[in-house]
């Protein structure tokens, strides 16, 4: 009883620090701290993971979210010019914010709408040898497409900031 206690206030305080430091994203002003708080996001999804027993996506949130994905964003921003790297107020605040506030009212709906008590009866035996089948098989396309945008992401970052070249040779 004493490690199901411990588990769920694991899970309450990973989940309370991951839901602050998301709204830290969109509270600060400092595209910077931004993504860094961004990156602490990642980690507390891959805490609520471990949690969970799904040590296999925790992983794979490290590798992908945390890892590349914030590397990415942080050569964006940091290779990016502008003599401002500040988020400054824009006409699309106040609909963002009732959108928010609609995508809230529709998870609070569904989470008091489920009976949770037969939510997730079925048998779940997905393995790694499974995911990566998927990965190679099926979804090989979806696969290779998010590689190659990443690439020209980077590729584009590179580009922007480049200076011109002088053709004196």
């Amino acid at each position: 009883m004493i490690d199901q206690t411990a588990v769920v206030v694991a899970f309450y305080v990973i989940a309370a620090s991951t839901v602050a430091c998301a709204l830290m994203v969109a509270a600060v002003r400092n595209l910077v701290h931004a993504v860094l708080f961004l990156v602490l996001t990642f980690v507390g999804v891959a805490g609520i993971y471990v949690v969970l027993s799904a040590d296999f996506v925790a992983v794979a949130q490290v590798l992908i979210y945390a890892g590349a994905i914030s590397v990415l964003l942080t050569f964006a921003i940091m290779l990016t010019p502008g003599a401002d790297r500040r988020n400054s107020e824009t006409v699309y605040q106040g609909p963002a914010f009732v959108l928010a506030g609609l995508l809230l009212a529709v998870i609070v709906f569904v989470v008091y709408d489920t009976d949770w008590r037969i939510a997730g009866r079925g048998e779940f035996a997905v393995t790694a040898a499974e995911l990566g089948r998927a990965f190679f098989k099926p979804y090989i396309v979806p696969f290779e497409v998010a590689s190659v945008l990443l690439v020209a992401a980077m590729v584009g970052a590179i580009v922007l900031t480049r200076e011109e070249a002088d053709d004196a040779f």
